[in-house]
């Protein structure tokens, strides 16, 4: 008997709360637009259409996949973040609501410069950062910069998907050596490099240790590798004035701190996440060279 997109969204509801998802309700709702090949408005407008036993088997089967412990963001390829969407694959890390702080902060230093300048992310993985920072102010120009491949890739559609192109340009580059010649210099410079200390990869949830590409995570034996390599190697990009910032852990705020503070940045400071930890730490750059 044919059944309709209400019915199997139902299914899937029942079957994920049987099982303890604790966003059940929303997580059937992307989980069967995803099947479906829908938006979830579209989804939600379509409830009562008959659909085909194929979109049904594909909804129970990516239920499977959610029971076993992979990321929702993953199995759908798409996820939000500052209002955009984003197509998100293994080979990058799934935006957090916690980088929409680096966001926001990036956003108030570029509207100092008059709402334009010159904006690096560095360590870019999916291009979250730089199309939220080119999709809220049109005059910046945005440079994306990550070391992965495969990144880019999904970097560059996400750009072209938000009709971005005429705003950032992804680039291959190393954030732990010198930059490339070509690359220039910036107003701004955002990062959300890896943190993790190595030893405290294993204890990661498995939802993340099992799927999430180690690469973007793995921040070396302090978890502070990237830091020191972008202080050290990335500032003489820097303009007179310019902004670093970067996504810190937790704990992680006061150290790379005074890193920027010995190599000579200023007014140093910074902002907490909705729990409250120290998560975005920003230093300006006062030397010229």
């Amino acid at each position: 008997m044919p059944k309709t997109y209400n019915d199997i969204y139902f299914s899937v509801r029942n079957k994920l709360r049987e099982n303890g998802v604790e966003a059940f309700s929303l997580e059937a709702r992307i989980l069967l637009a995803a099947a479906a090949g829908k938006t979830t408005e579209q989804l939600m407008r379509d409830m009562y259409l008959y659909t085909s036993p194929e979109i049904e088997e594909r909804a129970h089967s990516m239920i499977e996949r959610r029971l076993q412990g992979e990321p929702l963001a993953y199995i759908s390829g798409s996820w939000e973040f500052y209002g955009l969407p984003m197509t998100v694959t293994p080979d990058v890390l799934i935006p957090r609501i916690d980088t929409e702080i680096l966001v926001d902060a990036a956003i108030d230093a570029i509207k100092g410069f008059g709402m334009k300048g010159r904006v690096l992310d560095l360590c870019c993985g999916s291009g979250c950062i730089a199309c939220a920072i080119a999709h809220e102010l049109p005059a910046a120009r945005v440079v994306a910069a990550d070391i992965s491949p495969s990144a880019l890739e999904v970097c560059r559609k996400n750009i072209k998907d938000n009709k971005l192109t005429s705003r950032i340009i992804p680039m291959n580059a190393d954030a732990t050596t010198w930059p490339p010649m070509s690359i220039g210099s910036f107003d701004v410079i955002v990062s959300n490099p890896p943190y993790i200390p190595s030893f405290e990869l294993i204890e990661l949830d498995c939802s993340v240790r099992d799927y999430e590409p180690m690469t973007a995570l793995d921040g070396g034996e302090d978890g502070l590798d990237f830091y020191r390599a972008i202080i050290k190697y990335w500032t003489i990009t820097m303009r007179p004035n310019g902004l670093m910032m970067f996504e810190v852990g937790e704990g992680q705020a006061d150290e790379v701190k005074m890193m920027l503070l010995k190599a000579g940045f200023v007014s140093v400071e910074s902002r907490n996440d909705t729990l409250g930890f120290e998560r975005v730490v920003i230093g300006k750059w006062k030397n010229e060279f």
